[in-house]
């Protein structure tokens, strides 16, 4: 994942950064356990709000406790007291999705472009194949979003919604098994998959000037005619990203239609948060040329 829909943190109440926060370390702790320490690796703000998601559905997590931060035993951190499905099920999709992630990398790239991942990737084999193992329906939704992906890219695919189509039906899916019920399920797919749609659409627009450097696939690009340093690159690229915006702003407010129709039992200013002033936020942001930044929360 990329790391966009997390919360901004200027709008939330002191209480709601710190439960975020725990839920964030309280991941970190279940990566580590169940999969080993370089699982690490795999945390972010994208798998936090998975996790987040199926709390305030469910009955995990009774309360927070302090406990010593497996990454900075010099100071605490507070944690789930119970972890439960929810831990485990963030868990096991962000190992999943690495894999997997990282195999794509090394089809699309030679030799010693993909050398780092060729490195990376038996750290995460056996850790993928455990997860796979508890979640299996999380395991072929990956794989077939990641051969999608990849046949749509080999084609140079030009239209945003075919391009944008395997991220949001695999957000979708992986939304839709937080809920319980199948009026959950319906609101949760509704949800994800235009949060699908709006992280594939922002990580394109936020990589097209490097696209276009690098001769990389980009759908805003792709089927333009424009090169790097050609005449007419900078007006090509403001038209685009304003062209993704359009799409990008209505990929928010479907989001947050839909989640205001979700029964959540708790953690509601958290979500909205999110949705409401967090994506925007990292649109924002994205679009302006700064990359979403993955600050470890634990940290602060």
């Amino acid at each position: 994942m990329f790391g966009y829909v997390k919360a901004y943190k200027p709008e939330m109440r002191v209480r709601e950064y710190e439960v975020y926060k725990a839920v964030y370390c309280t991941l970190c702790r279940q990566l580590g356990r169940s999969y080993g320490p370089f699982a690490r690796m795999t945390l972010s703000y994208d798998f936090t709000f998975l996790a987040l998601l199926h709390l305030s559905l469910g009955e995990d997590c009774t309360g927070f406790e302090r406990k010593r931060c497996a990454v900075n035993p010099l100071k605490k951190c507070s944690y789930c007291k119970q972890t439960g499905e929810s831990m485990d099920y963030a868990a096991a999709a962000a190992m999943i999705m690495l894999y997997y992630k990282i195999q794509d990398n090394i089809d699309d790239g030679g030799f010693w472009r993909s050398l780092g991942y060729r490195l990376l990737r038996p750290l995460f084999s056996r850790a993928r194949k455990k997860a796979a193992g508890r979640y299996p329906q999380v395991e072929a939704l990956t794989e077939r979003y990641i051969a999608d992906q990849a046949a749509l890219e080999r084609a140079g695919c030009s239209s945003l919604d075919r391009a944008a189509e395997p991220t949001a039906v695999v957000l979708a899916a992986l939304c839709a098994l937080c809920g319980e019920s199948e009026t959950e399920k319906r609101v949760l797919e509704r949800m994800g998959y235009c949060i699908g749609k709006w992280v594939y659409l922002l990580d394109a627009a936020a990589d097209l000037e490097e696209d276009l450097r690098r001769g990389g696939y980009n759908p805003l690009s792709a089927g333009g005619g424009i090169t790097s340093g050609g005449e007419g690159e900078t007006a090509f690229i403001r038209q685009a990203k304003e062209r993704a915006a359009a799409t990008l702003n209505v990929c928010v407010a479907e989001a947050c239609k839909a989640f205001e129709l979700l029964p959540v039992k708790r953690y509601e200013e958290i979500l909205a948060n999110i949705l409401y002033l967090g994506l925007p936020n990292s649109q924002k942001q994205a679009l302006s040329g700064k990359k979403a930044e993955q600050k470890e929360l634990r940290t602060t």
